[in-house]
């Protein structure tokens, strides 16, 4: 297992609560490790897996992707092969505003992954999407080079990296 940042997103609201911007929690964690953060790297994409397959094959360390499929439900955008990439190239996480796929297996891999719901579809592959653009979902933005904290508890944002222990 890799090694991993211990935190809560409840002890970070506590300490940081003035610095934070707390996502109200909808998505669902399918990863071996329920708990993820890193620098956001943001994909843009519907129904178009393509570049989230490009992200997950570079290196991500310290690092987590943030896809916004605009909750679509009609594909996955992320499968066990992208989860397995990524995972190999120290991806911290990926949040899914959108469907996964494989599900079983991807809880058996060694990374985070938060996604709205799963499908057995495979996404059309067409190159289309836009990458480290600012993301607004759920009342949220995420913007690229900011930070990210999710466990069970939520999703907390903030603008510089936190001290955790």
């Amino acid at each position: 297992m890799k090694n991993k940042k211990i935190f809560k997103t409840a002890d970070l609201c506590d300490d940081y609560s003035d610095e934070l911007i707390i996502m109200h929690q909808q998505f669902r964690s399918y990863g071996n490790i329920s708990s993820f953060c890193g620098e956001i790297h943001t994909i843009k994409c519907q129904d178009d897996n393509s570049k989230v397959r490009e992200a997950v094959n570079t290196n991500g360390c310290n690092k987590v992707l943030v896809v916004d499929g605009n909750a679509s439900l009609k594909c996955a955008l992320l499968g066990d092969m992208l989860a397995e990439a990524a995972c190999k190239n120290n991806w911290s996480g990926i949040i899914v505003n959108g469907c996964i796929r494989d599900s079983d297996v991807i809880e058996t891999i060694d990374i985070g992954v938060f996604a709205l719901s799963s499908i057995p579809i495979k996404s059309v592959k067409k190159g289309l999407g836009d990458t480290n653009v600012s993301l607004n979902f759920m009342g949220v933005t995420f913007n690229p080079g900011e930070y990210v904290y999710a466990d069970q508890d939520g999703i907390v944002i903030s603008k510089k990296e936190l001290k955790i222990s």
